[in-house]
């Protein structure tokens, strides 16, 4: 798989700096060590990061990942947190009709799983805020152009801090799956 991927052109090496400065696949090697530990010589993990590029690529980069998604031994898992609310992120958009800050952030996250690509890319336009995998979250939102019987939903959620006035920050987490019917 690596193989092939690599003789597509759509990648390239990271520098040494981009990876020690990366850290979101330090955050799921426990998790696959600890609960796949009695096949750990039966699997190989083939990280690939993005960088930041045009939504247009997104589409690419799930009509190649498509090919890979139905075998049962494929596994694909996407890092990213939600949004950043606060000054420190330059971003502050809060709908009044959805209660208290921190429940308009909630909404505002929680939106994503509703999203078709055209309305996922739209969506960041819109409201403008930062999902630091926004990119690999919309590869592999465009599995649904290829797939209609796919559905999203959210195992868990959690804020850095529930807060009621302007001046905290936030940052959001979330687990989900994709999963096919």
């Amino acid at each position: 798989v690596y193989g092939e991927l690599w003789k597509t052109g759509m990648f390239e090496r990271m520098s040494l700096q981009t990876d020690e400065d990366e850290h979101s696949i330090e955050m799921h090697l426990p998790f696959f060590f600890f609960f796949f530990f009695s096949h750990k010589d039966e699997f190989t993990i083939i990280p690939v990061f993005f960088f930041f590029f045009f939504f247009s690529k997104e589409q690419e980069f799930g009509k190649l990942f498509s090919k890979y998604f139905f075998f049962f031994f494929f596994f694909f898992v996407v890092s990213s947190d939600f949004c950043h609310w606060g000054q420190r992120f330059r971003y502050s958009y809060y709908d009044e009709s959805q209660g208290e800050i921190y429940r308009s952030i909630e909404h505002l996250d929680k939106m994503v799983k509703q999203l078709d690509p055209v309305s996922f890319s739209n969506y960041f336009f819109f409201f403008f805020f930062l999902i630091c995998g926004r990119h690999p979250i919309g590869a592999i939102n465009e599995l649904f152009f290829f797939f209609f019987f796919l559905s999203f939903s959210f195992l868990n959620y959690a804020q850095s801090s529930h807060f009621f006035f302007f001046f905290f920050c936030s940052v959001s987490y979330a687990a989900g799956a994709l999963m096919v019917h």
